[in-house]
């Protein structure tokens, strides 16, 4: 974050009406063509490699790139894939298709610590070891995004915090207790090396509860710890549909009102799902303040405008060629 670009964002968001700002929050995110800001759909993955959204180059899945140890590579990765991406975009911005999948906001990496062989995505981690996986992570998220305080190559993001790691039949409803040294030793490690050295955009919520309250409405592990304790400046989404599990799964909330209230309030700015529908129910019964809304929602325009978004503030990476998809070079 820049102090250039999150005074753009804060003139942007100050223009808004608190429905406009509401709607930003949403992983579907409709344009606001009075002020200039496009449609954008926050949903893409780029675990190894982007493809989603038509064809591109596949690397080896996380946990066989972690086999290499080797820190170089994982960071010249991570470059290709985010040249993929900004093809990708560039080419399907031209065309106005704003999709899912199809945008520069990365859901990777996963620095989940693979400790239960239930988890039937550990192949999407690093392995069991939190000091290889925090170096892997970190170099992966340079890759991705690039070394430029004012532009962003791609916006990573680190999932899913924190302590998540299966049984993946019942992440919906499992409390994941810890001890604070396994909490400190263990499971947050790579996290806090992807804040602060990675310098990561983004980080997401687990689906699960921590110690009985659950990730993405979690005050201790999103606002004690993730930005007081490491002065994390990005923005939080949820796992999608995780706060609906809030009241459903968790059962520590009644309603879905009461849901978003709760991550809402304990810091988180993004909702991949629709809970966030219901957000305006909550800030007309007083449980969200505008205040609230709108310090999320500068964290959100300042990552967009950092990405390129922006007319007025156009990226170095927008002329990057749909070509480079699946090329020679990458495939070697």
């Amino acid at each position: 974050m820049s102090k250039k670009t999150m005074e753009y964002a804060k003139k942007l968001v100050s223009q808004m009406t608190i429905d406009e700002k509401i709607s930003q929050m949403l992983y579907e995110s409709p344009a606001i063509e009075r002020l200039g800001i496009p449609e954008y759909n926050w949903w893409n993955e780029a675990l190894n490699g982007v493809a989603r959204a038509g064809v591109a180059t596949v690397f080896p899945q996380a946990i066989g790139l972690a086999a290499t140890f080797d820190t170089d590579l994982i960071e010249k990765i991570g470059d290709v894939v985010s040249t993929e991406g900004r093809g990708k975009f560039n080419e399907f911005s031209k065309k106005g298709d704003h999709g899912i999948y199809k945008g520069l906001t990365f859901w990777a990496p996963n620095v989940n610590i693979f400790r239960d062989p239930r988890w039937g995505r550990g192949h999407e981690t690093f392995g069991e070891d939190p000091y290889l996986t925090s170096r892997l992570g970190v170099r992966y998220i340079e890759g991705l995004q690039g070394h430029d305080e004012n532009y962003l190559k791609a916006a990573a993001c680190a999932k899913h915090f924190a302590v998540h790691s299966g049984p993946e039949a019942v992440r919906h409803e499992f409390d994941a207790e810890v001890t604070e040294q396994d909490l400190r030793e263990t499971y947050l490690p790579a996290f806090e090396a992807c804040v602060k050295e990675g310098k990561v955009e983004a980080v997401m919520g687990a689906y699960n509860r921590t110690n009985g309250v659950p990730c993405c409405g979690n005050k201790r592990l999103l606002i004690d710890i993730l930005r007081k304790e490491w002065g994390f400046s990005g923005h939080v989404t949820s796992d999608c549909w995780a706060i609906r599990d809030f009241h459903e799964g968790h059962h520590v909330t009644g309603t879905a009102i009461e849901s978003v209230a709760m991550a809402m309030n304990n810091g988180c700015d993004l909702n991949c799902g629709s809970a966030f529908l219901h957000l305006k129910d909550a800030y007309d019964k007083g449980l969200v303040s505008d205040e609230a809304i709108t310090a999320a929602v500068e964290r959100l325009m300042e990552v967009r405008i950092r990405l390129g978004m922006m007319k007025d503030y156009p990226s170095p990476y927008e002329d990057i060629s749909y070509e480079v998809v699946e090329c020679k070079e990458h495939v070697e």
